[in-house]
């Protein structure tokens, strides 16, 4: 039960970005939200992974920066958004593999920690890695029908949306890692 527990809580992030992106390209096809949903489940599952054999020396050296990567990219892709929403009509919106890769990097950095705890406890890391990963594919897919319903109903206030909420997300990134917050 704490795994999946705790796999539900790293997938929320990937889960606020794969809405944005489908909210962004409405008329996303469910296979791309497929491969979006594996994306950022492959990296929920690779990070804890990564996090469990390279430890605390590794974590001690990113730690101090992932969340200013995260607050970056997130804020970067929302303002790129909001931007976009002012063409939407104009545009051909194509769900770039990069940006994906980008997002999927971003919000896993959490994940990385989860994998250094979970190393000093008696876990099984391929476990524990695919059931993180299993979790959060399923909520990305759920996520990115979301997202779709949105974006085909709204147009281009859900493309603001989207950017308002990745710009959230990464203030709340930033804001987490420097204690300034707390979220539970």
């Amino acid at each position: 039960m704490y795994l999946f527990l705790l796999a539900i809580a790293l997938s929320m992030d990937s889960v606020a970005v794969c809405m944005a992106n489908a909210t962004k390209h409405a008329q996303i096809k469910f296979s791309s939200i497929c491969l979006m949903a594996f994306i950022f489940g492959f990296f929920q599952a690779f990070m804890p992974v990564l996090g469990y054999f390279f430890g605390l020396g590794f974590y001690k050296f990113i730690a101090e920066i992932d969340h200013y990567i995260a607050f970056f990219i997130l804020v970067f892709l929302g303002f790129k958004m909001i931007k976009e929403s002012k063409n939407h009509l104009e545009m051909d919106f194509k769900l770039g593999f990069w940006t994906l890769i980008l997002g999927a990097i971003a919000t896993s950095i959490d994940a990385l920690a989860a994998g250094i705890t979970l190393g000093f406890e008696s876990v099984n890391i391929v476990f524990a890695a695919f059931m993180i990963g299993v979790v959060c594919f399923v909520l990305c897919i759920g996520a990115g029908l979301i997202g779709k319903f949105l974006g085909q109903n709204l147009q281009n206030k859900a493309l603001i949306l989207g950017g308002v909420i990745l710009i959230i997300l990464g203030f709340k990134i930033l804001l987490e890692h420097l204690n300034l917050i707390k979220f539970v």
